[in-house]
């Protein structure tokens, strides 16, 4: 005969499954390590940041000293802080509004039934699958000033000279404007030919991710209500610019959302097509300068922790407008 189990083991056999079928407590098992992950890599550095930022600590001298805010106020008064703070939002707009124009004209195209509509699909999600510093590697070499394609194009094309080269990557002012700075001293800011490159990478790489957004909002419209507008007489954009657009006016907001936060928070793109020079910091690039490369870790965790608000404020807002667009 089979030697039964003791009473004392059923009963720890019959909690044990007992806890594993509770979907509460199975839910809480899983997501364990993933909570660890996100509390180790990202919260502990994150109140590490928050903590140097209120001190004056400095690679030469470690120890953590209370401050108060004067460390933010001596960050937010240098003009390169200012700079690279404009730079931040100048390129985090151009771009998103190129990208959301770009992305509107192209889902609805991929989302129409051609030939070849899973390779044209592919070649466009392929710049979003490449890792960041690689594909600015690529872009770095062909904006090279004696090596870059676009001039031995622009030559063939005979709209430069036979033995002329494009500096793309020079601190070249295109369009900008002067304001006073913290010094009172007039200060430049704009868009320079450095700038402009670092604003196309943003768009090359980011495109693919709106684009595959808007073409989830797109399949989510009924079909009923553009056949309706079609009955009534809409030609192709009345019904694309009064039906389709509003509707995905939330999905369009989520997609800038996303992109805005990509953009705000990148410094592979400005660290390795311009390594920042050029007037091309932008908050996060600066705040590896200072801390980091300097040895400043109060004022580079102070400009990294600047970031924080501003982009609750751009998530709040446009959270505010998507949520506006469904109710009306």
């Amino acid at each position: 005969m089979e030697a039964s189990i003791p009473r004392t083991e059923a009963v720890k056999v019959s909690r044990v499954r007992s806890a594993f079928e509770n979907e509460r407590f199975l839910g809480s098992v899983l997501l364990a390590p993933a909570v660890a992950y996100i509390a180790l890599l990202v919260g502990v550095p994150f109140v590490m940041a928050i903590a140097f930022s209120f001190t004056n600590v400095t690679t030469g001298n470690p120890t953590l000293t209370f401050v108060g805010l004067d460390t933010f106020r001596r960050v937010v008064q240098d003009t390169n802080f200012q700079h690279a703070l404009l730079n931040t939002i100048g390129f985090t707009f151009i771009s998103q509004v190129v990208i959301m124009v770009l992305a509107n004209i192209l889902a609805p195209a991929l989302t129409q039934k051609f030939r070849g509509k899973w390779i044209v699909r592919f070649l466009i999600l392929l710049p979003w699958a490449t890792p960041v510093a690689l594909a600015t590697l690529g872009w770095w070499w062909m904006l090279d000033s004696v090596y870059n394609p676009f001039s031995f194009f622009l030559r063939g094309l005979g709209l430069i000279g036979p033995d002329a080269s494009m500096v793309w990557l020079a601190p070249n002012r295109l369009i900008g404007i002067y304001f006073n700075g913290a010094n009172g001293q007039s200060q430049w800011w704009g868009l320079n030919l450095a700038g402009l490159c670092v604003i196309l990478v943003h768009i090359w790489r980011l495109l693919p991710m709106s684009t595959v957004i808007i073409m989830a909002g797109l399949t989510s419209i009924p079909p009923e209500i553009k056949d309706a507008a079609i009955i009534d007489g809409a030609n192709f954009w009345q019904e694309f610019w009064y039906v389709t657009l509003p509707l995905l006016r939330p999905i369009t907001a989520v997609a800038f959302l996303f992109g805005a936060v990509f953009t705000f928070t990148d410094m592979a793109v400005v660290r390795v097509l311009t390594t920042g020079n050029n007037d091309t910091h932008v908050l996060a690039s600066w705040a590896f300068f200072k801390g980091i490369e300097g040895g400043n870790l109060s004022e580079g965790a102070a400009t990294a922790v600047f970031l924080l608000p501003v982009l609750v404020g751009v998530a709040v807002m446009m959270l505010r407008i998507a949520r506006r667009a469904e109710v009306t």
